[in-house]
């Protein structure tokens, strides 16, 4: 998929977020969020599997599974949480779903603080 492609649809689920951010605030566990989200995809008519689980491979063999909280688009993975600040082991554990999954954009939406924290996380193969 294409960069312009990617960012649109990037830009459709942050402004979705941003709705939900709106209308609801900080103060809510992720899976009010998520439930929120699902209902804003399904109005918005935008693809998406929620609560996935993921296979981890180590030398073609299966040692594990992860589980993202949504894939959108088939392209997009995405990202919950409700936390004082995206950290480092935020990030890194996107990164871990982006080349699990052989994606290459990552969206981590964090809905505790009065201002939507969005961090773009970008596999480079």
């Amino acid at each position: 998929m294409i960069r312009d492609e990617l960012n649109k649809i990037t830009e459709r689920i942050i402004g979705i977020a941003f709705d939900i951010h709106k209308l609801l605030g900080p103060g809510f566990n992720e899976k009010v969020y998520a439930q929120a989200l699902k209902e804003e995809f399904s109005r918005n008519k935008v693809k998406n599997e929620k609560e996935k689980n993921i296979e981890v491979e180590y030398k073609d063999r299966l040692i594990g599974e992860q589980r993202i909280d949504f894939l959108v688009e088939n392209e997009v993975i995405l990202e919950l949480k409700a936390v004082e600040y995206i950290g480092k082991i935020h990030l890194a554990q996107m990164l871990s779903y982006l080349k699990t999954l052989d994606k290459r954009i990552g969206l981590i939406l964090n809905f505790a603080n009065t201002k939507l924290e969005i961090k773009r996380v970008v596999n480079k193969f």
